[in-house]
């Protein structure tokens, strides 16, 4: 990976439609291209995944993104916010994201229950956000 940053896979639920699975993972690579501190590329244009990788299904497309440190707010949050703002566009939209075994599923019309999910992803993975008394960390 050229930043060295965290590397996380995500994937657009599209409801098994191809085409319009491409379309809005190529609209989220567009918003992500944008985000400061994150970058990201196609799993078929990543010729370095490492031996036992989880791959995408046959027909998807899937994207990875990697977060840098260089930024003020934890780098996760800033990937997480990113595709949170996506979502929000259309009610539904999906995208499963995984990073070192977890995964959370963030939708365009998010409850507290996923907020919740997704801030104990954040912990799990290690970047936790640092404001109210579930986001202390260690």
């Amino acid at each position: 990976m050229q930043d060295g940053g965290r590397r996380w896979q995500l994937v657009v639920a599209a409801g098994g439609d191809a085409l319009r699975q491409e379309r809005l993972t190529r609209d989220l690579f567009a918003a992500l291209h944008g985000t400061e501190g994150v970058v990201a590329g196609f799993t078929e244009d990543d010729a370095a995944l490492q031996p036992g990788h989880k791959g995408v299904g046959v027909g998807e497309v899937a994207l990875w993104a990697a977060t840098a440190t260089a930024v003020a707010r934890p780098a996760s949050q800033v990937l997480i916010t990113a595709i949170k703002e996506w979502c929000a566009k259309d009610r539904h939209r999906k995208v499963e994201v995984t990073y070192d075994g977890h995964s959370v599923s963030i939708t365009g019309r998010p409850d507290a229950a996923q907020e919740r999910v997704v801030r104990e992803f954040l912990d799990k993975v290690g970047e936790a956000p640092s404001y109210g008394p579930e986001g202390d960390g260690e």
